[in-house]
C-alpha cells in the first residue's frame, strides 16, 4: 500500500478496502496516526501564518 493512499484513508479522502482484515489494535493504531497527521497539518498552517505575518 502506498503512503499517499494510506494518508488519504486516514483523512477520510478515500474509502478503505472492504476486504482488509482489521483488528481492534489496528483501529487504535490508525486512530493515533490520524490524530498525529491532523496535528502536524495544523502546526504547519500555524507556522505558515506566523511566517507570513512577519
Amino acid at each position: 500500500m502506498s503512503i499517499l493512499r494510506q494518508i488519504s484513508e486516514y483523512l477520510y479522502l478515500r474509502k478503505r478496502d472492504p476486504n482488509e482484515h482489521r483488528t481492534q489494535w489496528m483501529k487504535y493504531m490508525h486512530g493515533i496516526n490520524r490524530i498525529s497527521i491532523i496535528l502536524f497539518l495544523v502546526a504547519m498552517v500555524i507556522l505558515a501564518i506566523k511566517l507570513l505575518r512577519n
